[in-house]
């Protein structure tokens, strides 16, 4: 019999040192509920995840000898008696959270960042941190420590020498040394999947966008949109040398500097084309909200080998609430799946998960409603960054749903051959062996 674990509640005093308090449990929340975190919504901080505050936001716990919720605004004597504010973990990539942190957040003064907020707690028996999480992904590409910046310098001044005119290859530089995107970076250490963005405009307005925000609704994005429509050339200038040569090569159009590539869809047609005339190795890819199915087809019919479709909700009043689209609906996109996977592709969804509402009953089942009918081969599980305060206030959040490992564990049973991942993935890996029963994944 495993002996149960005591975790206790994560706390940070005003300059955001962290000590686990000694009187109180970790709680978390799913939606608008506070409870304590189901064993199996628990594992060690993954390696690569890091701790951080939620500014002038008090935490709350459990305290086990009154069977309570505490909000905890000061921290113990012992601790220095100061304001307590509450600890977020963010969580390396292939890992979903399973519960948000639990805090007072009607206390704050600000809108938070477009971080992803997890709840985290200190295990006593294992001195170390666990995280409400699950992980839906084997892939170790874009774990940090690949990502070394000492080499990546001259790596990007070589390319930028040889290509000197090229403006997409100017602004994946500016993404891989000023905002740090690990798919940018890839691009010049010759490896894995390098992004292609390629569209200035989007015809969605999405509450957590990063790369847009034209209303005060939400915060600053985290960084600034391409401003142009590359030419063919420069897309396989930058395209075909890396599916030609790099490692396990994927080139993706639809990035977070970009608004949405479908409105670009004829640009994008001709240059995988052209890609597809100069080599046929590696991986075309699509990331987009997949607004008109008959891009779609177009698309398809060109050349790319997977798509990937934007959603935070299967749901039209929660899909219409976060993404705001401008002359499509959510049913457009249900058929562009649908057409998808009659031209072949590898469909997947880029599902923006959040507990307490993608684990709703009546989500769960949606969901497989539609994985079924259009015959969705992957959902990626992606951490929602977003204030939980605003998208519960948006979304209209009051309850609390089944649980996300629950949800993943429903959806599992329904649809066997369903898989869970965190990123794209090469043609030789769409169907790995033994996809079929692989989950949960080892922690």
């Amino acid at each position: 019999m495993k002996r149960k674990k005591t975790i206790l509640a994560v706390v940070a005093d005003a300059s955001g040192e962290v000590f686990e308090h000694p009187d109180l449990l970790m709680v978390g929340m799913n939606g608008a509920r506070i409870r304590p975190p189901r064993p199996e919504e628990l594992i060690p901080l993954p390696a690569g995840s890091r701790l951080f505050t939620i500014p002038d936001t008090p935490p709350i716990g459990f305290d086990d000898g009154g069977e309570r919720t505490v909000t905890l605004r000061k921290l113990p004597r012992h601790f220095g008696g100061g304001k307590a504010q509450a600890v977020s973990a963010f969580l390396t990539p292939g890992y979903t959270r399973t519960l948000l942190p639990a805090a007072a957040y009607g206390d704050k003064q600000i809108q938070l960042p477009l971080w992803s907020y997890t709840a985290v707690g200190w295990c006593v028996e294992e001195e170390r941190f666990y995280a409400a999480a699950v992980r839906v992904d084997r892939n170790t590409q874009w774990q940090p420590d690949h990502f070394d910046d000492r080499k990546l310098d001259p790596l990007v001044r070589k390319l930028l020498r040889a290509h000197p005119d090229n403006r997409l290859l100017e602004q994946l530089a500016r993404c891989a040394l000023d905002y740090h995107c690990f798919a940018a970076k890839n691009l010049f250490f010759r490896r894995w999947e390098a992004p292609l963005p390629t569209s200035p405009v989007c015809n969605a307005r999405c509450l957590g966008c990063i790369s847009l925000q034209e209303a005060p609704e939400c915060c600053p994005s985290s960084q600034e949109r391409i401003t142009f429509v590359p030419k063919v050339e420069e897309l396989c200038q930058i395209a075909v040398p890396h599916l030609e040569r790099a490692e396990k090569a994927i080139v993706s159009f639809g990035q977070g500097c970009e608004g949405d590539p479908i409105l670009q869809a004829d640009t994008i047609c001709d240059a995988v084309r052209e890609m597809r005339r100069r080599t046929d190795k590696g991986t075309i890819h699509f990331n987009s909200n997949a607004s008109d199915p008959d891009a779609v087809d177009r698309l398809a019919q060109a050349g790319i080998d997977s798509i990937r479709v934007s959603m935070n909700s299967v749901q039209d009043r929660f899909y219409d609430a976060y993404h705001r689209p401008c002359g499509y609906t959510l049913e457009q996109v249900r058929e562009s799946l649908r057409r998808a996977k009659r031209h072949g592709l590898f469909t997947m969804i880029n599902y923006l998960v959040f507990p307490g509402l993608n684990d709703r009953l009546e989500e769960v089942s949606a969901l497989g409603d539609l994985i079924e009918e259009a015959g969705v081969d992957l959902i990626q599980m992606r951490n929602l960054s977003i204030d939980p305060e605003l998208y519960c206030r948006v979304m209209g959040i009051e309850d609390e749903g089944l649980g996300m490992v629950e949800m993943l564990d429903r959806l599992k049973r329904r649809i066997p051959r369903l898989q869970y991942g965190y990123f794209n993935r090469t043609r030789e890996n769409f169907y790995p062996e033994g996809y079929q029963t692989d989950w949960p994944l080892p922690v």
